[in-house]
């Protein structure tokens, strides 16, 4: 399913968000009243385009939402009337109805309910557990992020027919597990509720710094998974750590606008002008977390969102309370230990208690194969060296993270340090810079 791109109109962009916001609400109803995932969104495709041409020249309907879905429903059953004719042509409807029957029967009386929402039960079909986590990403883009494939591939660097083959292949598997749209029993909602914020985590972080590619930042997957996310919170107001997860990235993306320079190079946080942060966003986040917080034992995405307030809300650097970052960090490793938060809370425990400190602590993680080939483990070794006073040890660390990185932002500001600690530089070699 996809949306137009945007233009400079203020009528266009006023569609387009009218688009993006009704647009899986539609083909959430329709997928609820007749199965068939892959026709439903064809029609609601069509509706989205017709939407698109007519409304910016003849006005937004006053009930969008509804126009969609009406125009939507007759695209369908044009589709169904259509393949019926041409199933009694072949002589084949029982071999087609096998192939390409809906996924489950609606009840004889269900009616599409134009007020009724089910974005989230589509959220949480996208994010079946048959799904590989990249099919579950490239789904739930498509069918709630209102992105087309193209914005997709883009942003995952890989082909347009690539990235069409795993959403078919994604709607496939749905139709082979028997996937059912209502929401999971009780007693799957947890693990379920689990993948489903683990794929907006990673949408969101592909989007803030891309794995690879020519550009740090993809706007819309940032801007689409706070969107999603919102709507997670408000059908779950009360679960703290989708309020956790909201406010880590409200948190995080407040600083985007401080991230690059004028020619798109990577600015660390350290080195960032807080004035260009959004205090609006910063307010809401630390809000959130703060209400999450109190409401019980905190979760991974809360105590992340914690720590990413301490930072937002420190005037500058030195004002830092790497204290209390530390502590968090600690709380963190206990609840979810993985190497990358080692590596964080190396850089905490740096600010406290030295950089020999750090370094001591991620020693071991030499060893780690989740990091040891990677380019974040040198990066970090490399600060710390900086930090230290040894500055030809920073620089190999810069070089051997510069190489291993697939990001080019990345690779061009690491090169830039270690260029800058070469003894030769403009001089000699540059005072150390505080880690990020």
């Amino acid at each position: 399913m996809s949306t137009p791109s945007p233009t400079p109109s203020g009528v266009d962009r006023v569609v387009e968000g009218l688009l993006r916001e009704h647009a899986p609400q539609v083909l959430a109803a329709l997928v609820r009243r007749h199965g068939m995932f892959d026709l439903c969104e064809d029609a609601t495709q069509e509706a989205l385009l017709a939407a698109a041409t007519q409304w910016p020249a003849e006005g937004v309907p006053a009930n969008p939402r509804g126009w969609l879905m009406t125009v939507a429903a007759r695209r369908l059953t044009d589709q169904i009337r259509s393949d019926a004719a041409r199933r009694r042509r072949e002589h084949d409807g029982a071999r087609h109805a096998a192939a390409s029957g809906p996924l489950w029967s609606p009840a004889p009386d269900e009616q599409v309910d134009d007020d009724r929402d089910d974005s989230l039960t589509l959220l949480f079909l996208c994010c079946h557990p048959d799904l590989s986590p990249p099919s579950q990403i490239a789904l739930t883009l498509r069918s709630l992020g209102g992105l087309t494939t193209t914005q997709i591939a883009r942003a995952f660097l890989v082909p347009d027919a690539t990235m069409a083959q795993r959403i078919s292949r994604a709607k496939a598997a749905l139709a082979h597990a028997g996937a059912r749209f209502e929401m999971p029993s009780a007693e799957e909602l947890g693990q379920r509720l689990d993948a489903v914020m683990r794929v907006l985590y990673l949408i969101f972080n592909e989007g803030y710094t891309a794995a690879s590619g020519p550009d740090l930042l993809t706007v819309d997957l940032t801007t689409e998974a706070i969107r999603m996310t919102r709507q997670l919170r408000s059908a779950l107001p009360d679960h703290s750590e989708v309020a956790g997860l909201l406010a880590l990235m409200l948190l995080t993306d407040a600083r985007r606008s401080a991230r690059l320079g004028p020619s798109g190079e990577l600015i660390p946080l350290v080195e960032q002008d807080r004035a260009l942060w959004d205090q609006t966003l910063i307010a809401e986040g630390v809000a959130i977390v703060t209400t999450a917080l109190a409401a019980g034992p905190p979760g991974p995405y809360q105590v992340q969102a914690a720590i990413a307030a301490v930072h937002d809300e420190a005037p500058d650097v030195a004002s830092t309370d790497w204290v209390e970052i530390l502590g968090l960090y600690a709380v963190l490793e206990r609840l979810e230990p993985n190497p990358v938060i080692a590596l964080n809370r190396a850089i905490a425990l740096a600010m406290v208690s030295g950089p020999s400190a750090g370094l001591r602590a991620i020693e071991h993680l030499a060893d780690d194969p989740r990091v040891a080939r990677g380019h974040r483990l040198p990066a970090v070794r490399a600060h710390l060296y900086e930090m230290a006073g040894d500055l030809a040890a920073a620089r190999d660390e810069f070089l051997a993270a510069a190489r291993r990185t697939t990001s080019q932002p990345e690779k061009r500001y690491l090169e830039h340090k270690a260029a800058l600690l070469h003894p030769m530089a403009d001089g000699g070699p540059k005072d150390a810079q505080r880690p990020d």
